[in-house]
């Protein structure tokens, strides 16, 4: 199984203060891995400096086996921010915002082609809005608003989808729907970097979870060995435990 994500020692300080601190984490292709933990863990920091969106101060990253600052196949990652800094202030409707996800396909910005119209309507459609193409953003609601963002990442047809909470302020029901989505993506071949709170619907889905406490990975291996219904906050605050009963291997608290 080859590796679509690999860092290693990543290192982030913003304004001064020391974000991250040698973090190493590898995505397989065809695997969703969790990424835990709580406000202020890093999660969003790591996932921007995998992305190149947040510079690094020290480490590496490949994605599919290129070095971050010469991957310029971009197409073949498909990235979801925080939706409430995605869509705030957003003037577009459901078709044009799915649209700008193909621009990373293009060598030249110019006129949209037939390629991207049938991409950017099966996109839609996979997340289950085909009949709010024409619908502006902010007339949807904020489960819809994700699955709008989602199909925009869909749009490039990537390979390797990095999600950062896209759960958070959306309803059960959309969380299932997420999931289904989510699922038949994996299926389909695509490797999947979430970041999350707590897992819901998502939790049969996972592979593997790694839980950041205070910028470092705290915990790598399987969802088993994590305990209580908010994941990203189990023994965060008291320390780190003994290791669970039953985990072995790769799956270690450190």
């Amino acid at each position: 199984m080859s590796i679509v994500l690999q860092a290693r020692g990543v290192t982030v300080a913003l304004d001064g203060r020391q974000v991250l601190r040698q973090v190493d984490l590898d995505v397989s292709s065809g695997e969703f891995v969790a990424l835990l933990g709580a406000n202020g863990s890093g999660k969003s920091t790591l996932v921007r400096a995998v992305t190149g969106l947040t510079p690094m101060t020290g480490g590496t990253v490949e994605l599919f086996g290129i070095p971050l600052a010469d991957f310029h196949d971009r197409h073949r990652l498909g990235y979801v921010p925080q939706r409430s800094r995605a869509v705030a202030g957003v003037p577009a409707t459901v078709h044009e915002v799915v649209m700008s996800g193909r621009l990373a396909r293009r060598r030249f910005f110019g006129w949209s082609n037939k390629a991207d119209a049938s991409a950017v309507a099966a996109a839609i459609a996979r997340v289950g809005l085909a009949d709010r193409t024409r619908s502006a953003l902010s007339d949807l609601s904020g489960g819809q608003q994700q699955r709008v963002l989602i199909a925009r990442a869909l749009a490039t047809e990537a390979e390797l989808l990095i999600m950062d909470e896209p759960t958070a302020g959306v309803d059960h029901d959309n969380q299932e729907s997420l999931a289904e989505l989510l699922g038949g993506l994996v299926h389909d071949g695509s490797s999947v970097l979430l970041v999350a709170h707590e897992l819901g619907p998502l939790r049969p889905l996972i592979d593997r979870a790694v839980v950041l406490h205070a910028g470092r990975v705290a915990y790598d291996g399987p969802v088993e060995g994590l305990t209580g219904e908010d994941h990203a906050h189990v023994h965060m605050h008291t320390g780190a435990p003994p290791l669970p009963e039953g985990l072995t291997g790769e799956g270690v608290w450190r």
